[in-house]
Order: C-alpha cells, then sequence, then structure tokens
C-alpha cells in the first residue's frame, strides 16, 4: 500500500466522528433553545395583554351588574311608591279637614282628620329631609298611635293646598286657609344607589286627592 493510501485510510475515521459531533451538536440546540427562560420583553407583553384581558372581563362584569341593580331598584322604588299612593290617597280621601301643615325643612308634615275601619282618627304624614324617609303616624279614637314607614330614600316630598273653586282654566286656587282646601297635590322622588353611586335609580311619583268627605260653607 502507498503511503497516499494509508493517509487517506487514516483521515476517513477522523471525518467521520467529526461529522457525528457536528451532528449531534445541532440536534441538541434545539433542546437547549426550548428550555430557555422567558425574556424581560416577553414576560411584559404577557402581562400587558393578561392585564388588558381582565380588564375587560371586570368592565363587562360591573356593567352587568349595573345594570340588574338599575332594574332591581327601578321595580322596588315603583311598587313602593304606588302602595304609599295607595295609602295616602285613601287617608286623604276619607279627610273631613286639614288640621295642620308644615312646610318648613328639615321636616315637613301635614296632618289631617280622617276615618279608618275603626272610625274617626288623625294621621300625620313627616317628611325627614336628612334621614330621607316618610312615615305617618294615625292616632285612633282609643288615643293607639300607629306609625308607618311609607317611604325610603326619599329625597324630596312636597305637597300644596287647593280649594274648591276652580278657575275658568280649570285650574284650582291655592290656598292656605285650612277650613277652605279641598284637594291637596302631592310629589315626591325618591332615588337608590348603585355600588354607593346614584346612577339614574330615581323614581318620581305626583298625585292629586280631593278630600271627599269635606263641606266647605262658605260665608259672605
Amino acid at each position: 500500500m502507498s503511503p497516499v493510501a494509508a493517509d487517506v485510510r487514516r483521515r476517513i475515521p477522523r471525518r467521520n466522528r467529526i461529522i457525528r459531533l457536528l451532528t449531534s451538536a445541532a440536534t441538541l440546540r434545539p433542546a437547549l433553545r426550548s428550555e430557555r427562560a422567558f425574556s424581560l420583553f416577553e414576560f411584559m407583553i404577557a402581562a400587558a395583554i393578561a392585564s388588558l384581558v381582565l380588564s375587560m372581563i371586570m368592565m363587562l362584569y360591573l356593567f352587568g351588574l349595573r345594570s340588574f341593580g338599575a332594574m332591581s331598584n327601578y321595580a322596588q322604588m315603583s311598587s313602593h311608591s304606588r302602595r304609599a299612593l295607595d295609602v295616602m290617597a285613601r287617608d286623604i280621601r276619607q279627610a273631613t279637614i286639614v288640621l295642620a301643615f308644615n312646610t318648613n325643612l328639615p321636616i315637613k308634615s301635614l296632618k289631617l282628620a280622617t276615618y279608618d275601619l275603626n272610625g274617626p282618627c288623625t294621621v300625620t304624614y313627616s317628611w325627614d329631609s336628612n334621614a330621607r324617609v316618610l312615615t305617618s303616624a294615625k292616632i285612633d279614637s282609643a288615643g293607639q298611635t300607629t306609625t308607618i314607614t311609607n317611604l325610603t330614600g326619599c329625597d324630596l316630598w312636597s305637597f300644596n293646598l287647593f280649594q274648591r273653586t276652580p278657575t275658568n282654566a280649570y285650574a284650582f286656587y291655592p290656598t292656605t286657609d285650612l277650613k277652605l282646601c279641598k284637594l291637596i297635590n302631592m310629589s315626591w322622588k325618591c332615588s337608590r344607589t348603585i355600588l354607593g353611586k346614584k346612577v339614574n335609580t330615581e323614581d318620581v311619583m305626583t298625585a292629586q286627592v280631593v278630600l271627599r268627605n269635606m263641606n266647605v260653607v262658605i260665608s259672605n
């Protein structure tokens, strides 16, 4: 064998070993790359995306919660206002005379002589502007007092007294004479809060009630 052929035979195994080493290094490089941790930039991007998604979910949750609360408040206030109107209208219709009234804050009041199932009685409606509560205190013929809370969360309660005779435009004349009062105009406004804030949750009620049992005698 010539020296050249012997040298070629010695170089072939060495070349094969180098190829195998390069192949094994190429196969190990992706595995090492896959085990590498997140960089700071990648972590910041992931945190920003997660914060955005969580913020959108929270906004949708709060919107649904406020909508449900608003509908519940409207239904509750409407029910309470109708019940209070029925009770107050019944007392005023049965009333014979207005005994007293007060339009000064913080407590407005209206006192009537009326009737209930047990006979004659007096009822006093009082609105506390600080507590936002409208109550009625009824004293029967035996002297027993019954107090009822008509409205809660009441931001406004106002009333006006009118006499019997209307104008040519079918409007009633206002009066401060209790003996001439034949009609009472009342209005109130209630509100509720959603998550501690008032957000379009109010109910307004207005009513005109005539004292049917009152007999007015006007002397010349």
